[in-house]
């Protein structure tokens, strides 16, 4: 399938990694790929021409593609290094696993949707970026199979950190999780060689809320 990527539109992706720069993003590889990753191919026709505004917009299924700098924000928490193999919980449109292979991250990811989940597979296929794991699922059980992994980013507000998330993260790795009901809570979280936990705050956000098993699925 071919896919329109103009001059029009890396130019905006060009202001947009600006605007997200001079919002406080400082970490240069997450803003290489934020210009990279076309953000216009993971929205609805209706919104191509905001895709380039910082602002999330609905994906369906009552999700929405995170603001780009809420991306940036937790993508820079994350510390990458090339080659970090990588949870993400919550696919959503499948942007924010582009913009981790961007960086040479691993990535494997669940979505709880499955409409979105079909979605972001095919997508990601054909724009070829290769997950390592798209995965149908409940995010906060996250993927034994697949574990330890470097890091963890959870992309939706979670009322509690996922017992099970911290045991697949490898020790010396990083957890980032928006936390909380309404409003969330950015917390980093860094698990010792010696199973303790360091949290750090960063700041208040508005996710869609996390949903956990998939009991009521038709």
């Amino acid at each position: 399938m071919k896919f329109e990527d103009s001059f029009k539109h890396k130019g905006l992706r060009k202001k947009l990694v600006e605007e997200i720069k001079n919002k406080g993003i400082e970490d240069e590889r997450v803003l290489d790929a934020i210009g990279k990753v076309p953000r216009h191919l993971f929205m609805d026709s209706s919104f191509l021409e905001f895709a380039y505004i910082d602002k999330a917009f609905p994906i369906g299924s009552g999700q929405t593609i995170s603001q780009p700098f809420t991306v940036a924000f937790q993508t820079q928490l994350l510390e990458i290094n090339k080659g970090d193999k990588v949870l993400e919980v919550g696919t959503g449109s499948g942007y924010q696993s582009c913009v981790l292979m961007e960086m040479g991250a691993k990535v494997y990811t669940i979505e709880r949707q499955k409409p979105l989940y079909l979605k972001a597979k095919t997508l990601l296929s054909d724009l070829g970026y290769k997950a390592r794991q798209i995965s149908y699922g409940d995010g906060y059980k996250g993927l034994p199979a697949w574990a330890p992994f470097d890091r963890i980013i959870v992309t939706a507000g979670a009322v509690e950190i996922p017992e099970s998330l911290i045991q697949q993260l490898k020790p010396g790795g990083i957890l980032v999780i928006p936390l909380g009901r309404d409003t969330q809570v950015m917390k980093r979280i860094r698990k010792t060689a010696g199973d303790i936990h360091i949290e750090e705050e960063h700041g208040s956000f508005r996710f869609v809320p996390m949903l956990g098993d998939k009991a009521n699925d038709r």
